[in-house]
């Protein structure tokens, strides 16, 4: 995959990677509808059009919806790219796949930025502002035994997202787990982490996740 990255577009790091390959393991050619939520780069997206998807992608930002036409472009892979919050230029849409690597990052506030670089990566105070809201609309987004799939940090509360999943009445577990040294964005706010009580004191490892939910509607 070639990606170019435009200025204030968040640059693909080993979460997306992760992300991608559990994608590419879930489509089905030339039957799997997918959607990339929070897209980026778009390099979810063409991860899931070069495995043979018919892909759509999302971001609020102006520039991302531009950066990702212009890798689709540049990997010869046709994406319907949307601007807009989430699912919302998608209601009453259903998809066989949906995937997602959101912003997740303990914020210094429980409001979300508005602009800047922090909208790529900050998620209020528990880092689940959006990954909550994810939760709660990907099943009626989802058709019968669709799949969503989505990037989780152990730091902000892993079983929770899994146990929100299962009372949405889906079939949720871990598929993927990689252990690290924290991002450079986790390390930077490593103390205000550790006084919050997100991170144990002097720890900066955590677990990257791959969170599978299936859709059990007939």
């Amino acid at each position: 995959m070639r990606l170019l990255v435009l200025p204030g577009v968040f640059r693909p790091i080993s979460d997306t990677r992760m992300l991608a390959d559990s994608v590419r393991a879930h489509v089905r050619a030339g039957q799997t509808r997918a959607l990339d939520l929070c897209t980026g780069s778009g390099a979810i997206a063409i991860a899931a059009a070069t495995a043979g998807a018919r892909t759509s992608a999302v971001d609020i930002s102006r520039r991302a919806t531009l950066n990702a036409k212009l890798n689709a472009r540049l990997n010869r892979v046709r994406l319907d790219v949307r601007r807009g919050d989430l699912f919302e230029p998608f209601a009453g849409e259903r998809f066989d796949l949906i995937a997602s690597n959101p912003p997740y990052l303990p914020g210094p506030t429980e409001e979300l930025p508005d602009g800047g670089p922090e909208r790529a990566w900050d998620a209020g105070l528990d880092g689940r502002a959006l990954l909550d809201r994810i939760c709660l609309e990907a099943p009626k987004h989802l058709r019968a035994q669709g799949t969503l799939l989505v990037i989780h940090s152990s730091l902000i509360g892993a079983e929770e997202t899994v146990e929100c999943l299962r009372r949405r009445d889906l079939e949720a577990d871990i598929i993927h787990r990689v252990r690290g040294p924290l991002g450079p964005l986790m390390s930077s706010r490593a103390a205000e982490l550790e006084a919050r009580g997100l991170l144990a004191s002097g720890v900066r490892e955590e677990e990257l996740l791959v969170i599978r939910a299936v859709s059990q509607a007939l």
